[in-house]
């Protein structure tokens, strides 16, 4: 039980971070869902719409819970910090993109994930049914975890691990400070007194 509470504390922004980003999808997914009921997706514009939409709550539910729980920033400049956040979001959105529109439109999986299907007597004739299913697992087992790992990392290093790394300086800086305060103090206490 030990062991398992060192695992949790040492991998805790991880898992924290994980679970942050799944309620972030079903967020994310949920908007979409309630935009549908207002635009078409069967149209192209439209459907940007509504993923952009998605997005867009997506970003705006996922920076406080990073900043508060995963990465538990204490940054004084919210709204410059925010405009990282989102900046590196629109980055991992247009990854995003890319690669959906490179493994749905150029290499697909589909020819792959048919056999694998056939393996188990799941045979899908429907050619649109073969194109969703091509569509959901770049979507989920590239895409998501792509952009997942590029987050985590801007998030981790760019946008919320700038102010560990000044506190960091501030704290070597101070110690280089004291240690020198003492070397004086050493040194006048060594030196021979005038008399």
């Amino acid at each position: 039980m030990k062991k398992i509470k060192e695992l949790l504390k040492k991998y805790e922004e991880i898992i924290v971070y994980l679970i942050v980003g799944v309620l972030t999808t079903i967020v994310s997914w949920a908007a979409c869902f309630v935009a549908k009921f207002f635009l078409d997706s069967n149209i192209s514009w439209q459907h940007f719409i509504i993923n952009t939409i998605g997005w867009v709550v997506g970003v705006c539910f996922a920076y406080p819970l990073n900043r508060t729980w995963v990465f538990k920033s204490k940054n004084k400049h919210i709204i410059k910090e925010f405009g990282g956040f989102a900046a590196s979001r629109i980055s991992t959105w247009i990854l995003d993109v890319l690669i959906m529109w490179f493994f749905v439109n150029i290499v697909s999986f589909k020819t792959l994930l048919l056999k694998l299907l056939s393996l188990f007597n799941i045979i899908i004739s429907d050619v649109d049914m073969q194109d969703k299913i091509n569509y959901w697992f770049v979507k989920i087992f590239i895409s998501a975890v792509l952009v997942t790992l590029a987050n985590y990392v801007f998030s981790k290093f760019l946008i919320f691990g700038k102010k560990k790394k000044k506190k960091k300086e501030e704290d070597s800086e101070k110690e280089e400070d004291d240690t020198g305060k003492e070397l004086n103090e050493n040194e006048a206490d060594s030196a021979p007194s005038e008399q």
